[in-house]
């Protein structure tokens, strides 16, 4: 038997008994939006209220069990029944309390406070009064007895903001300096990835800034340090990474800040004959590269801990002594291969082989003793990567930042 809203005057109950004890195949369908007339139906076809006290529990449990109501629901929908034979579901009562101050109150505070400089409430308050009791100006009867918390509702609503708050979004500004896309190396060396790191703040000065560079193809990378992001201090040590790079500059690029975003820069790199881009808006990953070496080499080695501006030149001297070196002739990183994933997706597998250091990426190019700058050649650059074994480099250099930490007295 199935129990729908058609046959509600058959059910007996004894149906609705076997339905509850599972003695009998019961098939139901009753949907929320038709609850409230079902309990209605049976309620009065099953004539609820001469029903003895057994026999209106049973109806109580079916209805319970039909509807997916709790008891307390049931409960409350049979004495509505009760009182008018209905079953109704009441309208949304929503608070509606009178209010008190009006929109030329609300525009008389605007005035004031615009005024006055956005005096606190309690003063505000103070002037409501003396503009009613002294001055005798009677529109202000009702702010003269308003609370002080009350001032800070009305100035957070609807009808004050649109009086004192006039938003004024950000104006689009284009800046000529650089192209705004993602660099395409196609596999060869010399697309530069930039980005500054900052040390945080010692004594309420700003600390180091780090300037990160590294190589898109075979990830050679070069880190700098400055005492401050402007062009005096950012131009010499710029110049002085882009040289340690042994292959030919092709490309910088950077985010939109303004250290790199300046004429300086663009006139170096129309000297270098590099292209200049910078990263698009809502595209996060266009300097992931070196984003991810921010974190890996970086904060790893130098962490979080503040450092003053004045160690900036010691800290430039290590990098280019001792760290840069060590990164790009003795410490490997990942290259992934690219292979189609499902749905024509493109996924990124790193196998064993797959890991090189950035100098060893740079000897697997085809042609690449063609990519070298003038003055530079591989035998040079053979013997810089087999003076010292991977061991000794990552000892010595440890051994170095060590030092420089402790001479300045400062921890990771």
């Amino acid at each position: 038997m199935q129990i729908v809203m058609r046959n509600i005057k058959t059910l007996t109950l004894a149906d609705i008994e076997a339905f509850l004890t599972g003695s009998q195949e019961l098939d139901f369908s009753v949907k929320s939006a038709e609850a409230y007339k079902f309990i209605e139906g049976v309620l009065n076809n099953q004539r609820y209220n001469k029903l003895t006290r057994e026999a209106k529990g049973l109806i109580r449990r079916f209805l319970m069990k039909v509807t997916g109501l709790s008891r307390a629901q049931v409960t409350r929908l049979i004495e509505r029944w009760r009182d008018c034979r209905q079953v109704r579901r009441k309208p949304a009562q929503r608070p509606n309390f009178p209010r008190i101050y009006t929109p030329g109150d609300i525009a008389l505070l605007a005035e004031m406070d615009a005024a006055h400089e956005d005096l606190s409430g309690a003063a505000m308050r103070h002037l409501f009064v003396r503009a009613h009791q002294v001055h005798h100006q009677n529109n202000y009867g009702r702010l003269a007895e308003i609370s002080v918390s009350h001032i800070y509702n009305l100035r957070r609503s609807d009808a004050y903001r649109k009086i004192r708050i006039h938003v004024r979004h950000t104006q689009a500004h284009k800046v000529s300096i650089g192209e705004r896309r993602l660099p395409d190396p196609k596999g060869q060396p010399g697309y530069l990835r930039v980005d500054t790191v900052h040390q945080g703040i010692h004594d309420g000065k700003a600390g180091v800034y780090h300037i990160n560079a590294v190589d898109a193809v075979t990830q050679f990378e070069v880190v700098g340090c400055v005492e401050a992001i402007s062009e005096h201090f950012i131009m010499p040590v710029l110049e002085a990474m882009l040289h340690q790079f042994p292959f030919r500059i092709l490309g910088f690029h950077c985010d939109n800040g303004s250290e790199f975003i300046n004429h300086s820069v663009k006139v170096m790199l129309d000297n270098l004959l590099a292209e200049f881009t910078k990263s698009r808006a809502y595209r996060t990953t266009d300097n992931a590269l070196v984003e991810g070496k921010n974190g890996s080499v970086i904060r790893k080695l130098i962490g979080y801990g503040p450092i003053a501006a004045v160690n900036a030149e010691a800290f430039q001297k290590f990098y280019t002594a001792t760290l840069n070196p060590y990164l790009n002739f003795h410490r490997p990183c990942g290259f992934a291969s690219l292979i189609n994933g499902k749905r024509g997706r493109i996924k990124r597998v790193y196998r064993h082989d797959g890991y090189l250091t950035p100098y060893e990426k740079l000897r697997s190019l085809p042609q690449w003793g063609k990519t070298l700058k003038p003055g530079i050649n591989a035998v040079a650059l053979d013997r810089l990567a087999s003076r010292q074994t991977d061991l000794a480099a990552a000892q010595d250099m440890h051994r170095a930042l060590t030092n420089l930490l402790a001479k300045h007295r400062l921890t990771r």
